[in-house]
């Protein structure tokens, strides 16, 4: 069997500071730290990333590709079960780099590439919002007749979306971002922006999303046991 090429010193760079970035908060974690979790020197790491902005822009490229390629399958959520899982996809990957979200008021203070660039993510994340709305519409699953509810919801969908994690953050400082509370974290995150479309869901949508959150929770619960 052949030898997998072992990865490159920058890849690891990246998965080591996105490891400390999530568990610490990206403020708390230094280059020194980085070059010491993996073991090799400073100047090994600086030759590759010269600080540790350079860092978080790579880090914050990677999960803008694959956020602009997840946010293309909000169109083609026809009902309520499409939605839910197309959340759950969403705050799945804002999970794998919630330190941009635990940490985003901080950091677009202070990165100048993510001051100009967070406000185009909102912008796609509200596009596809609208997408979903606007399908769920023309498959029946909810009545929204006026086009700036449609606006108003989709946007109220990405304030949560986006604040979500930290909230519970606030809630639950020492744990709430842990690997061990993901899945409720993320199954909590899910339910209340899908909550925001309950007035306009078909009596039987409705009925379903009560359901589908239901049977998350119950086996959630069952895991945690």
């Amino acid at each position: 069997m052949a030898r997998k090429a072992p990865r490159r010193t920058a890849e690891r760079i990246l998965e080591a500071s996105l490891a400390l970035f999530n568990r610490f908060g990206e403020p708390h974690v230094s280059t020194a730290s980085i070059a010491a979790d993996l073991g090799i020197s400073s100047g090994n790491l600086y030759y590759h990333y010269r600080a540790k902005d350079e860092i978080v822009n790579a880090l914050f490229a990677q999960y803008d590709e694959a956020l602009g390629e997840l946010l293309q399958a909000g169109g083609d959520a026809a009902d309520v079960e499409d939605a839910w899982f197309f959340m759950h996809r969403l705050f799945e990957l804002l999970w794998q780099y919630r330190f941009l979200y635990r940490d985003l008021n901080n950091l677009l203070s202070r990165n100048r590439l993510l001051e100009t660039q967070f406000p185009g993510v909102l912008q796609a994340k509200v596009a596809a919002m609208r997408a979903l709305l606007a399908a769920m519409r023309r498959g029946g699953a909810l009545r929204m007749d006026h086009e700036d509810d449609l606006q108003a919801t989709a946007t109220c969908m990405v304030v949560v979306l986006t604040y979500w994690l930290c909230f519970e953050y606030v809630g639950d400082p020492r744990r709430a971002l842990e690997p061990e509370s993901a899945q409720a974290a993320l199954l909590r995150g899910a339910r209340h922006v899908l909550g925001l479309l309950m007035p306009y869901l078909e009596p039987e949508q409705r009925a379903h999303l009560a359901r589908l959150a239901q049977a998350y929770e119950t086996s959630d619960d069952a895991g945690e046991g």
